[in-house]
Protein backbone atom coordinates (compact mmCIF):
# COMPACT_ATOMS: atom_id res chain seq x y z
CA UNK A 1 0.00 0.00 0.00
CA UNK A 2 1.38 3.42 -0.99
CA UNK A 3 2.26 5.85 1.80
CA UNK A 4 0.42 9.12 1.24
CA UNK A 5 0.64 12.69 2.50
CA UNK A 6 -1.99 15.36 1.89
CA UNK A 7 -0.85 18.95 1.39
CA UNK A 8 -3.92 21.18 1.73
CA UNK A 9 -3.68 24.65 0.20
CA UNK A 10 -5.60 26.97 2.54
CA UNK A 11 -3.79 30.27 2.16
CA UNK A 12 -5.96 32.12 -0.35
CA UNK A 13 -7.33 35.55 0.50
CA UNK A 14 -10.84 34.78 -0.83
CA UNK A 15 -11.46 38.37 -1.94
CA UNK A 16 -14.56 37.41 -3.96
CA UNK A 17 -16.24 36.29 -0.71
CA UNK A 18 -15.83 39.71 0.87
CA UNK A 19 -17.23 40.67 3.41
CA UNK A 20 -17.36 37.09 4.75
CA UNK A 21 -13.55 36.93 4.40
CA UNK A 22 -12.95 40.33 5.96
CA UNK A 23 -11.69 38.72 9.18
CA UNK A 24 -11.03 35.10 8.16
CA UNK A 25 -9.51 32.97 5.43
CA UNK A 26 -11.89 31.51 2.87
CA UNK A 27 -11.53 27.89 4.11
CA UNK A 28 -12.61 29.07 7.58
CA UNK A 29 -15.92 30.57 6.38
CA UNK A 30 -18.85 28.79 8.10
CA UNK A 31 -20.95 26.56 5.86
CA UNK A 32 -24.05 24.44 6.34
CA UNK A 33 -24.75 25.74 9.83
CA UNK A 34 -22.12 23.97 11.89
CA UNK A 35 -19.18 23.35 9.53
CA UNK A 36 -16.32 25.32 8.00
CA UNK A 37 -15.60 25.02 4.27
CA UNK A 38 -12.31 23.22 4.95
CA UNK A 39 -14.11 20.45 6.87
CA UNK A 40 -15.32 18.91 3.61
CA UNK A 41 -11.84 18.47 2.15
CA UNK A 42 -10.39 17.16 5.42
CA UNK A 43 -13.31 14.78 5.97
CA UNK A 44 -12.79 13.34 2.50
CA UNK A 45 -9.23 12.41 3.39
CA UNK A 46 -10.05 10.96 6.79
CA UNK A 47 -12.97 8.94 5.40
CA UNK A 48 -10.61 7.71 2.66
CA UNK A 49 -7.99 6.53 5.13
CA UNK A 50 -5.44 9.31 4.56
CA UNK A 51 -4.51 10.43 8.07
CA UNK A 52 -1.48 12.64 7.45
CA UNK A 53 -2.45 16.18 6.48
CA UNK A 54 -0.51 19.43 6.37
CA UNK A 55 -2.67 22.56 5.99
CA UNK A 56 -0.71 25.46 4.44
CA UNK A 57 -2.12 28.75 5.71
CA UNK A 58 -1.29 32.38 4.94
CA UNK A 59 -3.86 35.20 4.97
CA UNK A 60 -5.99 35.95 8.07
CA UNK A 61 -5.34 32.48 9.40
CA UNK A 62 -6.19 32.87 13.10
CA UNK A 63 -9.81 31.70 12.78
CA UNK A 64 -8.70 28.76 10.63
CA UNK A 65 -5.88 27.83 13.00
CA UNK A 66 -8.26 27.89 15.97
CA UNK A 67 -10.73 25.66 14.18
CA UNK A 68 -8.07 23.14 13.19
CA UNK A 69 -6.65 22.97 16.71
CA UNK A 70 -10.10 22.38 18.24
CA UNK A 71 -11.76 20.17 15.65
CA UNK A 72 -8.94 18.24 14.00
CA UNK A 73 -6.92 16.68 16.79
CA UNK A 74 -5.77 13.37 15.30
CA UNK A 75 -4.34 10.27 16.99
CA UNK A 76 -0.64 11.01 17.36
CA UNK A 77 -0.10 7.56 18.88
CA UNK A 78 -0.75 6.08 15.41
CA UNK A 79 1.19 8.73 13.53
CA UNK A 80 -1.90 10.61 12.40
CA UNK A 81 -1.95 14.39 12.22
CA UNK A 82 -3.70 17.41 10.78
CA UNK A 83 -1.31 20.30 11.27
CA UNK A 84 -1.58 23.94 10.34
CA UNK A 85 1.61 25.23 8.69
CA UNK A 86 1.88 29.03 8.52
CA UNK A 87 3.86 30.69 5.75
CA UNK A 88 7.44 30.52 7.03
CA UNK A 89 9.30 32.27 4.19
CA UNK A 90 11.91 29.52 4.18
CA UNK A 91 13.22 30.49 0.73
CA UNK A 92 13.30 34.26 1.14
CA UNK A 93 11.19 37.19 2.24
CA UNK A 94 8.18 36.52 -0.01
CA UNK A 95 4.75 35.17 0.83
CA UNK A 96 3.55 32.31 -1.34
CA UNK A 97 3.64 33.52 -4.95
CA UNK A 98 1.27 30.77 -6.12
CA UNK A 99 0.13 27.24 -5.40
CA UNK A 100 3.33 25.65 -6.73
CA UNK A 101 5.49 28.05 -4.73
CA UNK A 102 3.54 27.14 -1.57
CA UNK A 103 4.62 23.53 -2.02
CA UNK A 104 8.18 24.51 -2.95
CA UNK A 105 8.55 26.62 0.19
CA UNK A 106 7.45 23.61 2.25
CA UNK A 107 9.40 20.80 0.59
CA UNK A 108 10.93 20.03 3.98
CA UNK A 109 7.53 18.72 5.11
CA UNK A 110 7.55 16.22 2.26
CA UNK A 111 11.15 15.12 2.62
CA UNK A 112 10.71 14.71 6.40
CA UNK A 113 7.73 12.37 5.94
CA UNK A 114 9.06 10.63 2.79
CA UNK A 115 5.70 9.54 1.31
CA UNK A 116 5.30 7.66 -1.97
CA UNK A 117 2.43 9.90 -3.09
CA UNK A 118 1.47 13.48 -2.31
CA UNK A 119 -2.04 14.87 -2.66
CA UNK A 120 -2.13 18.61 -3.38
CA UNK A 121 -5.73 19.70 -2.81
CA UNK A 122 -7.48 23.01 -2.32
CA UNK A 123 -9.40 23.69 0.88
CA UNK A 124 -12.23 25.83 -0.43
CA UNK A 125 -14.62 23.59 -2.36
CA UNK A 126 -17.70 21.70 -1.19
CA UNK A 127 -17.88 18.08 -2.31
CA UNK A 128 -17.54 14.47 -1.19
CA UNK A 129 -14.84 12.29 -2.73
CA UNK A 130 -13.28 8.93 -1.99
CA UNK A 131 -9.67 9.77 -2.86
CA UNK A 132 -8.71 6.07 -2.70
CA UNK A 133 -10.42 5.60 -6.06
CA UNK A 134 -8.37 8.43 -7.57
CA UNK A 135 -5.23 6.88 -6.07
CA UNK A 136 -6.03 3.46 -7.58
CA UNK A 137 -6.60 5.12 -10.96
CA UNK A 138 -3.21 6.82 -10.60
CA UNK A 139 -1.38 3.60 -9.71
CA UNK A 140 -3.08 1.50 -12.40
CA UNK A 141 -1.88 3.91 -15.10
CA UNK A 142 1.63 4.34 -13.68
CA UNK A 143 1.01 8.07 -13.70
CA UNK A 144 3.38 10.69 -12.33
CA UNK A 145 0.55 13.18 -11.94
CA UNK A 146 -3.21 12.67 -11.87
CA UNK A 147 -5.53 15.65 -12.06
CA UNK A 148 -9.08 15.46 -10.72
CA UNK A 149 -11.46 16.75 -13.40
CA UNK A 150 -15.18 17.30 -13.56
CA UNK A 151 -17.33 17.20 -16.72
CA UNK A 152 -19.04 20.53 -17.42
CA UNK A 153 -21.36 21.61 -20.27
CA UNK A 154 -19.14 22.57 -23.15
CA UNK A 155 -20.81 25.99 -23.50
CA UNK A 156 -19.67 26.79 -19.92
CA UNK A 157 -16.18 25.31 -20.21
CA UNK A 158 -14.57 28.60 -21.26
CA UNK A 159 -14.76 29.63 -17.60
CA UNK A 160 -12.36 26.85 -16.50
CA UNK A 161 -9.02 25.28 -17.16
CA UNK A 162 -9.96 22.58 -19.67
CA UNK A 163 -8.13 19.26 -20.08
CA UNK A 164 -7.96 17.48 -23.44
CA UNK A 165 -7.51 13.75 -22.94
CA UNK A 166 -7.09 10.54 -24.91
CA UNK A 167 -9.51 7.63 -24.56
CA UNK A 168 -7.52 6.20 -21.64
CA UNK A 169 -7.51 9.52 -19.78
CA UNK A 170 -3.93 10.55 -20.58
CA UNK A 171 -3.65 14.31 -20.86
CA UNK A 172 -2.92 15.59 -24.37
CA UNK A 173 -3.29 19.30 -23.67
CA UNK A 174 -4.33 21.78 -21.00
CA UNK A 175 -6.03 25.03 -21.97
CA UNK A 176 -6.69 27.90 -19.58
CA UNK A 177 -10.20 29.29 -20.25
CA UNK A 178 -10.23 28.46 -23.98
CA UNK A 179 -12.68 30.09 -26.40
CA UNK A 180 -13.20 26.74 -28.15
CA UNK A 181 -12.86 24.04 -25.47
CA UNK A 182 -12.19 20.47 -26.65
CA UNK A 183 -14.95 17.95 -25.78
CA UNK A 184 -14.59 14.81 -23.71
CA UNK A 185 -13.94 11.62 -25.67
CA UNK A 186 -17.29 10.16 -26.71
CA UNK A 187 -19.37 13.10 -25.48
CA UNK A 188 -19.31 16.30 -27.56
CA UNK A 189 -21.65 18.08 -25.11
CA UNK A 190 -19.19 17.98 -22.20
CA UNK A 191 -15.63 19.12 -21.49
CA UNK A 192 -13.30 18.14 -18.65
CA UNK A 193 -12.55 21.02 -16.27
CA UNK A 194 -9.74 20.84 -13.76
CA UNK A 195 -10.88 20.81 -10.11
CA UNK A 196 -7.47 22.03 -8.93
CA UNK A 197 -6.85 18.79 -7.03
CA UNK A 198 -3.68 16.83 -7.85
CA UNK A 199 -2.04 13.54 -6.94
CA UNK A 200 1.73 13.37 -7.56
CA UNK A 201 4.41 10.78 -7.25
CA UNK A 202 6.70 12.40 -4.70
CA UNK A 203 9.78 12.53 -6.90
CA UNK A 204 7.78 14.09 -9.74
CA UNK A 205 6.32 16.76 -7.45
CA UNK A 206 9.73 17.70 -6.03
CA UNK A 207 11.22 17.84 -9.52
CA UNK A 208 8.46 20.01 -10.97
CA UNK A 209 8.14 22.61 -8.20
CA UNK A 210 11.92 22.92 -7.94
CA UNK A 211 12.23 23.58 -11.67
CA UNK A 212 9.31 26.02 -11.53
CA UNK A 213 10.93 27.93 -8.68
CA UNK A 214 13.93 28.67 -10.92
CA UNK A 215 11.77 29.97 -13.78
CA UNK A 216 9.97 33.28 -14.31
CA UNK A 217 6.36 32.06 -13.97
CA UNK A 218 3.26 32.68 -11.90
CA UNK A 219 4.29 29.58 -9.88
CA UNK A 220 0.83 28.10 -10.24
CA UNK A 221 0.03 24.41 -10.72
CA UNK A 222 -2.72 24.99 -13.25
CA UNK A 223 -1.19 27.78 -15.31
CA UNK A 224 2.43 26.64 -15.25
CA UNK A 225 3.12 23.07 -14.20
CA UNK A 226 0.11 21.29 -15.70
CA UNK A 227 0.35 23.23 -18.98
CA UNK A 228 3.79 21.77 -19.70
CA UNK A 229 4.24 18.63 -17.61
CA UNK A 230 1.93 16.51 -19.79
CA UNK A 231 4.42 16.82 -22.68
CA UNK A 232 7.29 15.21 -20.75
CA UNK A 233 5.64 12.93 -18.16
CA UNK A 234 2.73 10.55 -17.69
CA UNK A 235 -0.14 12.84 -16.72
CA UNK A 236 -3.72 11.59 -16.49
CA UNK A 237 -7.13 13.13 -15.78
CA UNK A 238 -9.39 11.39 -13.29
CA UNK A 239 -13.10 11.83 -14.05
CA UNK A 240 -14.74 12.88 -10.77
CA UNK A 241 -18.10 11.68 -12.06
CA UNK A 242 -16.85 8.10 -11.77
CA UNK A 243 -16.17 8.54 -8.04
CA UNK A 244 -18.81 6.98 -5.81
CA UNK A 245 -18.71 7.62 -2.09
CA UNK A 246 -20.04 4.84 0.20
CA UNK A 247 -23.68 5.47 1.05
CA UNK A 248 -24.06 8.08 -1.67
CA UNK A 249 -27.11 8.11 -3.94
CA UNK A 250 -26.83 8.30 -7.69
CA UNK A 251 -28.27 11.86 -7.72
CA UNK A 252 -25.39 13.04 -5.55
CA UNK A 253 -22.61 11.67 -7.71
CA UNK A 254 -20.39 14.38 -9.15
CA UNK A 255 -21.59 17.18 -6.83
CA UNK A 256 -18.81 19.76 -6.56
CA UNK A 257 -19.18 23.46 -5.88
CA UNK A 258 -16.64 26.23 -6.01
CA UNK A 259 -18.07 28.55 -3.36
CA UNK A 260 -15.75 31.39 -4.34
CA UNK A 261 -18.42 34.07 -4.75
CA UNK A 262 -21.17 35.21 -2.41
CA UNK A 263 -23.92 34.03 -4.76
CA UNK A 264 -22.30 30.61 -5.29
CA UNK A 265 -21.77 30.25 -1.55
CA UNK A 266 -25.41 31.14 -0.86
CA UNK A 267 -26.74 28.72 -3.48
CA UNK A 268 -24.60 25.86 -2.16
CA UNK A 269 -26.09 26.42 1.30
CA UNK A 270 -29.58 26.47 -0.18
CA UNK A 271 -28.81 23.13 -1.86
CA UNK A 272 -28.71 21.60 1.63
CA UNK A 273 -32.25 22.49 2.71
CA UNK A 274 -34.16 20.67 -0.06
CA UNK A 275 -36.33 17.72 0.97
CA UNK A 276 -34.11 15.44 -1.12
CA UNK A 277 -30.86 17.42 -1.37
CA UNK A 278 -28.38 16.63 -4.12
CA UNK A 279 -25.68 17.10 -1.47
CA UNK A 280 -26.54 15.02 1.58
CA UNK A 281 -25.06 15.75 5.01
CA UNK A 282 -26.88 12.80 6.55
CA UNK A 283 -24.80 9.99 5.04
CA UNK A 284 -23.65 7.99 8.07
CA UNK A 285 -21.09 6.15 5.95
CA UNK A 286 -19.33 9.39 5.00
CA UNK A 287 -19.63 11.81 7.94
CA UNK A 288 -18.45 15.41 7.78
CA UNK A 289 -16.31 16.08 10.83
CA UNK A 290 -16.10 19.39 12.67
CA UNK A 291 -15.90 20.96 16.12
CA UNK A 292 -18.78 20.09 18.44
CA UNK A 293 -19.54 22.90 20.90
CA UNK A 294 -21.16 22.02 24.23
CA UNK A 295 -24.58 23.51 23.56
CA UNK A 296 -28.15 22.45 24.35
CA UNK A 297 -30.51 21.17 21.64
CA UNK A 298 -32.38 23.58 19.40
CA UNK A 299 -35.68 24.75 20.86
CA UNK A 300 -38.94 25.90 19.26
CA UNK A 301 -41.32 27.68 21.61
CA UNK A 302 -44.80 29.16 21.75
CA UNK A 303 -47.83 27.63 20.13
CA UNK A 304 -50.16 30.59 20.43
CA UNK A 305 -52.06 30.17 17.18
CA UNK A 306 -54.60 32.88 18.02
CA UNK A 307 -51.91 35.57 18.18
CA UNK A 308 -49.89 33.93 15.33
CA UNK A 309 -47.05 33.56 17.80
CA UNK A 310 -45.82 30.14 16.77
CA UNK A 311 -42.19 29.05 16.68
CA UNK A 312 -41.47 26.72 13.76
CA UNK A 313 -39.02 26.05 10.95
CA UNK A 314 -39.65 24.43 7.56
CA UNK A 315 -37.14 23.13 4.99
CA UNK A 316 -34.30 24.45 7.16
CA UNK A 317 -31.12 23.40 8.96
CA UNK A 318 -31.22 24.47 12.61
CA UNK A 319 -28.06 23.93 14.67
CA UNK A 320 -27.64 23.26 18.37
CA UNK A 321 -28.21 26.09 20.82
CA UNK A 322 -30.77 27.85 18.60
CA UNK A 323 -34.08 29.21 19.89
CA UNK A 324 -36.91 29.90 17.45
CA UNK A 325 -39.33 31.81 19.65
CA UNK A 326 -42.77 32.53 18.27
CA UNK A 327 -41.38 33.14 14.79
CA UNK A 328 -41.23 31.50 11.38
CA UNK A 329 -38.09 30.22 9.67
CA UNK A 330 -38.27 28.84 6.12
CA UNK A 331 -35.59 27.55 3.71
CA UNK A 332 -32.80 28.85 5.92
CA UNK A 333 -29.59 27.73 7.60
CA UNK A 334 -29.10 28.61 11.27
CA UNK A 335 -25.69 28.20 12.89
CA UNK A 336 -25.30 27.54 16.65
CA UNK A 337 -26.69 30.01 19.20
CA UNK A 338 -29.04 31.85 16.84
CA UNK A 339 -32.18 33.34 18.35
CA UNK A 340 -35.19 34.45 16.31
CA UNK A 341 -37.71 36.36 18.40
CA UNK A 342 -41.49 36.54 18.21
CA UNK A 343 -43.47 37.60 15.15
CA UNK A 344 -40.41 37.64 12.89
CA UNK A 345 -40.15 35.96 9.49
CA UNK A 346 -36.85 34.56 8.19
CA UNK A 347 -36.73 33.04 4.71
CA UNK A 348 -33.90 31.96 2.39
CA UNK A 349 -31.32 33.23 4.84
CA UNK A 350 -28.04 32.13 6.38
CA UNK A 351 -27.69 33.19 10.01
CA UNK A 352 -24.27 32.53 11.48
CA UNK A 353 -23.30 31.90 15.08
CA UNK A 354 -24.71 34.11 17.82
CA UNK A 355 -27.03 36.13 15.57
CA UNK A 356 -30.16 37.51 17.20
CA UNK A 357 -33.21 38.62 15.24
CA UNK A 358 -35.44 41.02 17.16
CA UNK A 359 -39.23 40.94 17.19
CA UNK A 360 -41.32 41.83 14.13
CA UNK A 361 -38.39 41.56 11.72
CA UNK A 362 -38.49 40.37 8.11
CA UNK A 363 -35.27 38.79 6.80
CA UNK A 364 -35.25 37.51 3.21
CA UNK A 365 -32.35 36.39 0.97
CA UNK A 366 -29.67 37.51 3.38
CA UNK A 367 -26.43 36.29 4.92
CA UNK A 368 -25.84 37.60 8.43
CA UNK A 369 -22.37 36.87 9.80
CA UNK A 370 -21.49 36.11 13.44
CA UNK A 371 -22.32 38.27 16.47
CA UNK A 372 -24.87 40.54 14.80
CA UNK A 373 -28.01 41.73 16.57
CA UNK A 374 -30.87 42.85 14.31
CA UNK A 375 -33.09 45.44 16.07
CA UNK A 376 -36.87 44.87 16.34
CA UNK A 377 -38.88 45.83 13.29
CA UNK A 378 -35.95 45.69 10.85
CA UNK A 379 -36.69 44.66 7.28
CA UNK A 380 -33.87 43.19 5.18
CA UNK A 381 -34.29 41.88 1.64
CA UNK A 382 -37.59 43.72 1.17
CA UNK A 383 -36.59 47.17 -0.12
CA UNK A 384 -33.59 46.92 -2.53
CA UNK A 385 -32.84 50.64 -2.46
CA UNK A 386 -32.81 50.75 1.33
CA UNK A 387 -30.67 47.61 1.49
CA UNK A 388 -28.05 49.10 -0.84
CA UNK A 389 -27.93 52.26 1.24
CA UNK A 390 -27.20 50.37 4.45
CA UNK A 391 -25.55 47.06 3.55
CA UNK A 392 -23.40 45.14 1.08
CA UNK A 393 -25.67 43.81 -1.70
CA UNK A 394 -24.66 41.52 -4.58
CA UNK A 395 -25.81 42.09 -8.16
CA UNK A 396 -28.50 39.44 -7.64
CA UNK A 397 -29.89 41.36 -4.66
CA UNK A 398 -28.45 39.16 -1.90
CA UNK A 399 -27.82 41.17 1.28
CA UNK A 400 -24.67 40.45 3.32
CA UNK A 401 -24.11 41.82 6.84
CA UNK A 402 -20.50 41.40 8.02
CA UNK A 403 -19.35 39.94 11.31
CA UNK A 404 -20.09 42.08 14.37
CA UNK A 405 -21.77 44.92 12.44
CA UNK A 406 -23.82 47.30 14.57
CA UNK A 407 -27.18 47.55 12.80
CA UNK A 408 -28.98 50.77 13.73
Amino acid sequence: MARSLAMILAGGAGTRLEPLTRERAKPAVPFGGRYRIIDFCLSNFVNSGVYKMKVLTQYKSDSLNNHLSRAWRMTAFLGHYCEAVPAQMRTGTDWYKGSADAIFQNLNLITDDAPDLVYVFGADHVYQMDVRQMEQFHLDRRAELTVAAIPVPIEEAHQFGVIEVAEDGQVKNFLEKPKNPPPMPGNPKLALASMGNYLFNTDALVREVTADARAETAHDFGRNILTSMFSRARVFAYDFNTNLVPGQGERERGYWRDVGTIDAYFQANMDLVAVEPIFNLYNAQWPIYTHHPDLPPAKFVFANFEEKRVGFATDSLVSEGCIVSGSRVDRSVLSPKVRVNSYSEVSEAILMENVEIGRHCVIHRAIIDKNVSIPPGTKIGVDPAEDKRRFFVTESGLVVIPKGMKVA
